[in-house]
């Protein structure tokens, strides 16, 4: 028991010994920094760093500038961009005045001992403040009281997108920086110099857009915390360089579409080579859309522009397909129709011929021979059956009329002559497609 007592009497003397050290060795420093940076002393003598600027007065005015460092991605599946910036805030607090012209670069870990603005980004998914080899912070202090405070941000915000005329289209995205919890009360958000707050974005060389154009705006935001809180907008147009998809998928699409032309230039005996050469074209064009689709899979409730030129194409190559079709079974049914068929016209004929020539010859009966007369007055042709000679009841005469209609509106659209199908093909589906792509690219390009 009295040696665990000595023990720790021992070691209460010895902290005690090195208290007195630590406190002599703080003095002595902060000694040499108030001499070496005049006026610091407020950093630990009244100065309260939860309270603004001006606290109960006027509203602290805070300038930003900006420098767009990247962009280094912008997903159309997901609707974001993510940007490297260097976000930079000006302000001044009367309580850090001191006398002097100069200004000093005050180490970044000294920010927490300092009050500054709660800035946040609007419509952040990630953001991340880089710290290699340190925090990537700033403080400088002028002798008016003015801090420079400089961050080095990598963010990802939301921009939603409109992909009705992808791949032709422009999209507007935003970069907006509002406060947390002070209101215009309290603090008042502006550009330094406008639009010339804001660099590094006109020489971004991004890979499928090219920024047309950008501006900053001041606005303002209610929040359901009854208050209308500052917020600064830099606001970008991005045009999406259509070059890389001409190539491929407009040029590919479209060089399909010619291939299955190259069928109506094949008679229609060669099954073979136009079925072949039209199942090809549907398959390699269905692939096309398929990979043109996978890269956006997430926004296919958008029917893009280029969805719609595929469909063209697919539509085209699959008419060319349908057109062989229709030209063969013409063929076939008129090669048909031209060999001799035994039927009823052909017996009833042959009757006609019998009775002629055996009342001619035997002129036995007169009555029996009109009635075979009246029976053979029926004109037959391959179609059509007159029916007005016949002594039939009334439905059947119905029938009859009926099925004379419907001969002829078929024979309205029988081909007469299934070669003449490939001659029109070849002017008219070239002809139209061209009309097609001139309404296309018109509508897209400049409506």
């Amino acid at each position: 028991m009295f040696c665990r007592y000595f023990c720790f009497l021992s070691l209460c003397l010895f902290l005690a010994t090195q208290r007195r050290c630590s406190l002599g060795h703080i003095s002595n420093l902060h000694s040499s920094d108030t001499t070496s940076l005049p006026g610091f002393e407020n950093l630990t003598m009244g100065y309260n760093k939860y309270l603004r600027p001006y606290f109960g007065g006027e509203p602290v005015q805070i300038a930003m500038s900006l420098d767009i460092a990247s962009i280094s991605s912008i997903s159309e599946s997901d609707m974001d961009y993510t940007a490297t910036i260097y976000l930079r805030q000006r302000w001044t607090d009367p309580r850090l005045v001191f006398h002097g012209n100069k200004s000093f670069t005050l180490d970044a870990r000294l920010v927490e001992l300092l009050w500054v603005p709660d800035t946040y980004i609007v419509e952040s998914k990630r953001s991340f403040l880089h710290d290699v080899t340190v925090g990537n912070r700033l403080i400088r202090l002028f002798s008016n009281g003015t801090i420079l405070y400089a961050l080095r941000i990598t963010t990802t915000v939301a921009c939603n997108m409109d992909l009705s005329k992808y791949p032709m289209d422009t999209q507007t995205c935003r970069l907006q920086l509002e406060s947390w919890g002070y209101d215009e009360n309290d603090v008042i958000f502006m550009w330094l110099r406008g639009n010339d707050s804001v660099h590094g974005i006109e020489k971004l060389r991004l890979s499928q857009y090219t920024v047309e154009r950008y501006y900053t705006l001041v606005s303002k935001s209610q929040q359901e915390t009854a208050g209308s809180y500052p917020r600064l907008i830099l606001q970008f147009e991005l045009r999406r360089n259509v070059l890389y998809f001409i190539l491929e998928t407009y040029v590919p699409s479209t060089l399909l579409v010619m291939l299955s032309w190259v069928s109506f230039w094949i008679t229609l005996d060669s099954v073979p080579a136009r079925t072949c050469i039209g199942v090809t074209t549907v398959l390699s064009m269905t692939t096309l859309m398929i990979g043109s689709r996978s890269s956006l899979s997430k926004t296919n409730c958008f029917i893009k522009a280029i969805d719609v030129y595929l469909g063209i194409c697919f539509t085209f190559i699959f008419g060319a397909l349908v057109e062989y079709a229709v030209a063969h079974y013409s063929a076939s049914q008129k090669c048909a129709a031209k060999e001799p068929q035994e039927g009823p016209g052909n017996e009833l004929t042959k009757e006609v011929k019998e009775v002629n020539i055996t009342n001619i010859l035997n002129n036995s009966s007169i009555t029996s021979y009109k009635r075979k007369i009246s029976f053979t007055s029926i004109e037959i042709s391959s179609d059509n059956v007159n029916c007005s000679g016949l002594t039939m009841k009334t439905h059947e005469k119905i029938k009859c009329v009926l099925r004379n209609k419907m001969h002829r509106i078929i024979g309205c659209f029988t081909i007469q002559n299934p070669s003449n199908v490939d001659h029109y093909s070849k002017l008219l589906f070239p002809l139209f497609f061209m009309l097609v792509n001139v309404f296309y690219w018109a509508y897209y390009l400049y409506f």
